[in-house]
This record gives structure tokens, C-alpha cells and sequence, in this order.
């Protein structure tokens, strides 16, 4: 039975732990899908491995949301803008038309919990969308701040727990470990 997980919290790891599921699944011939929420542009480094592991064809990705990093400068862009909103709504449609074709064994919706935090897109919205999940599909939400309407909905929920953060003793992003 496929169920619904959730990655959430203030701690580092969600992207990674829903990455780590991707790589498992598809060690087991499962096709997989990865929808990025507000993570444009070409910076990230997981999506250089993903673009060879795609050569399976039983990968794919899609990457929405302006573009928020400045990979000279090393630092991130903050705040709602309409472009971000407009690629949300792009985002969202694909998940929809990908829980449609109802040809994937997982599906990671990655950044989605915190997309709908910042008011990107609607709670509403979503919870429409995820009632049209198939049976058979195995779905992951990441992304801090995740609503309490989607951990009821949720059969798994890890919380990553921040501790202690390098960043806010002012380190740089770092190509390789932040993306």
C-alpha cells in the first residue's frame, strides 16, 4: 500500500532523505518523479547525479520557482515575489497532471510544505490535488513548516530538528553541501 510521507522541519536533510528514497526505489526498477517547489535554476548539485541517473528512464524531474540563489555572491534571495507565486502555480499543475497519467511508483514534491507557508500557493489547493492520488503512488512532501492539514493526512513524518547551523555563525552556502 503506498502511502504519504513528510519531511519537514527547521533542521538540514529533507531534500537529501527524499533524494536517498529516490535512489532506493529506483534500485528497485520503481519509476520515479521530482517535482521542485521554488528551487529554480541550474546551481543545485544533486540534479548534475539526476541527469545521469534519468538514463534509466525511470527518472525524471522538473524544476519550478524563480530563481532565489546567486552562486557568485553565495547567497540566497528572500521574500515573495509574483514570479514566485506564477511558478508555484506551474509547479502545482505538473503534479496534477503527473498524479493524472498515474504512471509513477514515487512521487517527491520537494519544497512544497514551505511553498504553501509562504503563501505561494493555497493549502486548499494542494489538498484537492493529493485527493486525486492513486493507490499505487508513494508520495513525499519536503519542506519546513508543513501544514497540520497535510501531517494528518501524512502516514509518515519525519521532523529534521535544527540544533546547532554553521550558516548562522555567517558561513557561505557551500557547492556540495548546500547545493
Amino acid at each position: 500500500m503506498a502511502r504519504i510521507q513528510i519531511y519537514t522541519g527547521h533542521g538540514k536533510g529533507k531534500t537529501t532523505a527524499s533524494l536517498g528514497l529516490a535512489i532506493r526505489a529506483l534500485g528497485r526498477n520503481k519509476r520515479v518523479a521530482i517535482v521542485y517547489f521554488d528551487k529554480g535554476g541550474d546551481h543545485y548539485g544533486e540534479r548534475r547525479i539526476l541527469d545521469k541517473l534519468k538514463q534509466s528512464e525511470n527518472l525524471d524531474y522538473f524544476v519550478f520557482g524563480a530563481l532565489r540563489f546567486n552562486a557568485v555572491a553565495k547567497t540566497f534571495r528572500f521574500g515573495v515575489e509574483d514570479q514566485d507565486k506564477e511558478e508555484a502555480d506551474k509547479a502545482l499543475a505538473k503534479v496534477e497532471q503527473l498524479i493524472k497519467e498515474n504512471n509513477l511508483d514515487l512521487l517527491i514534491l520537494d519544497e512544497i510544505n514551505s511553498t504553501i507557508a509562504l503563501g505561494m500557493l493555497k493549502l486548499e489547493s494542494v489538498l484537492e490535488i493529493l485527493a486525486k492520488k492513486p493507490e499505487g503512488l508513494e508520495l513525499v512532501l519536503t519542506g519546513r513548516d508543513a501544514p497540520q492539514e497535510l501531517l494528518d493526512k501524512a502516514d509518515l513524518v519525519t521532523e529534521m530538528k535544527l540544533i546547532k547551523h554553521y550558516f548562522y555563525q555567517g558561513q557561505e552556502a557551500r557547492e556540495g553541501m548546500e547545493y
